[in-house]
């Protein structure tokens, strides 16, 4: 569990992967590997998404692949049987977060406030994501980093490549993006270039603003 979320913490992003057509998948997460991204994840409202991560898994022994959008225990179980390495979700709920623990998988639930965040923690969980982020802004993460500094934070929700160095600086362990990335006018008209681009121009920030040992 804690490697998985080491590698996380290193690579700083997670590229979200939403769409309406499952034989999507594959080639978005081609161009995401090309672009440098190594962790992606594949929201459970994505048709066929858990044949999608076994595929992802297949083809990329050396890509991290989590479940996203999981909403109850019954669906974490399904995506860590289907090979998911992580589990992210966009609220709080005890019962998700065992079961995730149980098979020793990390699990990032949804958060939005200082009591969920500790509460988060209480219960099992070693990173939180605060979603939506774009509501409150980099300021609030240093804010919370103060009394709640051991706990790891990830932002999602309005990351993009003008504010990505913000959040870093504010001291977030991760950040989750999605359409800024896997925009879907781009997936529906098969530009897996620009794709591949973006991915690129977020990996050379990072990199910049903290260098680290990727994966």
């Amino acid at each position: 569990m804690n490697s998985i979320l080491n590698d996380i913490e290193q690579n700083k992003l997670v590229s979200i992967i939403r769409s309406d057509r499952s034989n999507e998948i594959v080639e978005v997460v081609h161009s995401l590997y090309r672009g440098g991204i190594r962790i992606v994840e594949v929201t459970m409202n994505t048709p066929g998404a858990l044949k999608g991560i076994e595929k992802i898994k297949e083809l990329y022994p050396d890509l991290h692949v989590g479940a996203g959008t999981v909403l109850d225990s019954e669906t974490a179980r399904a995506a860590i049987l289907s090979g998911a390495s992580f589990i992210l979700t966009p609220t709080l709920k005890q019962s998700t977060i065992e079961m995730a623990n149980r098979y020793d998988v990390p699990i990032v639930p949804g958060v939005f406030t200082p009591t969920e965040i500790l509460t988060a923690y209480e219960y099992g969980a070693k990173m939180v994501k605060i979603f939506p982020i774009r509501t409150l802004g980099p300021k609030f993460i240093s804010d919370i980093k103060g009394p709640l500094q051991h706990i790891a934070i990830m932002a999602v929700g309005g990351i993009s490549i003008e504010n990505v160095k913000e959040y870093l600086s504010a001291g977030v362990s991760a950040l989750g993006i999605g359409s800024s990335l896997v925009e879907d006018t781009l997936v529906h008209q098969g530009n897996y270039e620009e794709i591949e681009k973006r991915a690129s121009k977020f990996v050379n920030i990072v990199n910049k603003v903290q260098p680290s040992n990727r994966l």
